[in-house]
């Protein structure tokens, strides 16, 4: 699911609802103008068990969706206003499709250097493996050196930035290894901060209890490291610690500045996490923004060393 198609469709079916269109024929419309896909074809098996009178809540259930917007959207039926919580939810897809594409553009320099030094490090060791046969092989013998040892000597840097193209990609498309780094690394861990307080503050504005909500979200960050967190905030409201910095307090995930802007809020709690995801979502662009000046010329002195060093 992309994030900022699934934004437009939900400002258009939020628009189509608040205009009397029934759920089920705004979907149906709007299903027609999408490509096809995944999306597509949930929205559409949607659609179809509705249509055949299905609660929304249970035809929800059944479909491949987000977490976070199958409960919004029973939480908008049952209010009665779902169409002010379908146009928060577009607004928090926006964000998200806003935040994480600047940090995927982040990595496109680091990819392409890495690529880039693989094939020109393969290329020299070919080059100077013709090289050391045609040329010095026989002083090499002379001197006691197998043509294997000589030969793995001059691959040992592309087996290198093979393997570190391996680790890369095990990063990327591992979803537990993702999840983690994404909490420990500079800018992504800005931008998963400000999500999950995006999230809280949805779901808090529709009317969803803490408790369910913080539940929501331990389920969604069930594979990192602030799933186990959010779990404590849950027992300690639980044992009776109503304030956010009780609930809060001794974690490692969240940092001071985090927990010090929600409890600012005191009672008003939505409030304080829509401040946090706005404090956090800047400091992701802004580490974002620093790291894409930085990465240019970091890359390409990379690529230099690797080359002089291989020579």
């Amino acid at each position: 699911m992309k994030n900022d198609e699934f934004s437009f469709f939900n400002q258009q079916l939020a628009a189509m609802v608040r205009d009397g269109i029934p759920l089920e024929t705004a979907l149906r419309r709007l299903c027609a103008d999408m490509r096809q896909g995944q999306l597509r074809s949930e929205l559409e098996k949607l659609e179809a068990d509705l249509a055949k009178g299905t609660p929304l809540r249970e035809a929800a259930a059944a479909r491949k969706l987000p977490d976070l917007y199958r409960q919004m959207l029973e939480v908008g039926a049952q209010s009665n206003n779902l169409p002010a919580v379908l146009t928060m939810l577009a607004d928090h897809y926006q964000r998200r499709h806003v935040v994480w594409t600047r940090l995927k553009g982040l990595m496109v320099y680091p990819v392409i250097v890495l690529c880039g030094a693989f094939l020109l490090s393969c290329l020299l060791s070919f080059i100077l493996g013709k090289l050391v046969q045609a040329v010095v092989f026989p002083d090499f013998v002379r001197a006691g050196y197998d043509q294997w040892h000589v030969l793995a000597a001059l691959w040992l840097v592309p087996v290198l930035i093979g393997l570190a193209a391996v680790i890369i990609c095990v990063a990327v498309t591992v979803p537990s290894v993702r999840c983690a780094l994404r909490w420990r690394l500079p800018a992504f861990r800005e931008a998963s901060l400000a999500q999950v307080a995006s999230a809280l503050a949805l779901m808090l504005k529709s009317g969803v209890p803490l408790d369910k909500a913080l539940g929501l979200m331990e389920q969604l960050e069930r594979a990192t490291p602030a799933g186990a967190e959010v779990a404590r905030w849950r027992e300690r409201l639980a044992a009776g610690h109503g304030q956010f910095s009780e609930m809060a307090s001794g974690g490692s995930i969240f940092p001071p500045l985090f927990i010090w802007t929600v409890s600012q809020s005191h009672e008003d709690l939505p409030a304080g996490f829509q401040r946090a995801a706005e404090i956090y979502q800047a400091r992701a662009f802004y580490r974002t923004e620093m790291l894409l000046y930085s990465a240019l010329p970091c890359s390409i002195l990379a690529l230099g060393m690797l080359i002089v060093s291989q020579i």
